[in-house]
């Protein structure tokens, strides 16, 4: 599709992924893990991230039909979570952008992997996205497997960039990303509104 651009639709799926956010979550679920067992099950999570988003990007749709869901509720629920996954990001607490985690033992798909990268946000998008781009389907998935691989970059040095960034330059990333990620949720609910006719159509110039 010409009117999509690689970089924009990378940086939006980095966005809803995480990463900067997630490290603290993956330092404290880490921390009762063997070392050299943590590598390990950082891929792992990360692959079992990336096999979700791609069910939900081949399969999504007819998962959702066989639910009789309508495309503009989905639209309204992803706006909806982004927006308070967001909030979360722009205003931290103890807790992070999803909450409290179980602590002690080796973490298994949950939270790492689930909703820790492949969250309700991230689904919806990527969902969204093919949806509204069916014949872009090779360039959105070379999308999500790059903002992906960002990912896995990112939290494959956790411990290393917790190190440079400290916690003070973390959470001040993490606000940037979450003032960005409050706008694609604003925009996500006005374009589900509008395409229900319940806002007029944006005026273009």
């Amino acid at each position: 599709m010409t009117d999509l651009d690689f970089t924009a639709v990378a940086f939006l799926l980095f966005l809803v992924l995480d990463p900067l956010g997630n490290i603290p979550l993956y330092l404290s679920q880490l921390r009762s893990v063997p070392e050299h067992r943590r590598r390990r099950v950082v891929a792992r999570e990360l692959i079992i991230a990336y096999l979700v988003l791609l069910f939900f990007f081949f399969a999504g749709a007819s998962f959702m039909r066989m639910l009789a869901l309508d495309l503009d509720a989905v639209k309204i629920a992803g706006g909806v979570i982004l927006f308070l996954i967001a909030i979360r990001m722009v205003f931290p607490t103890a807790d992070g952008p999803f909450g409290r985690s179980s602590a002690g033992g080796e973490p298994f798909i949950v939270p790492l992997a689930i909703p820790a990268v492949a969250g309700p946000g991230a689904l919806s998008v990527v969902l969204l996205l093919r949806e509204a781009n069916p014949d872009a389907t090779l360039f959105l998935f070379g999308a999500v497997t790059v903002a992906w691989l960002s990912s896995v970059l990112i939290l494959s040095g956790a411990a290393w960039l917790q190190k440079v960034l400290r916690d003070e330059g973390i959470v001040a990333m993490e606000r940037l990303m979450g003032l960005v990620l409050v706008i694609i949720a604003v925009q996500m609910f006005l374009d589900a509104l509008r395409s229900l006719g319940a806002i007029p159509a944006a005026k273009i110039g």
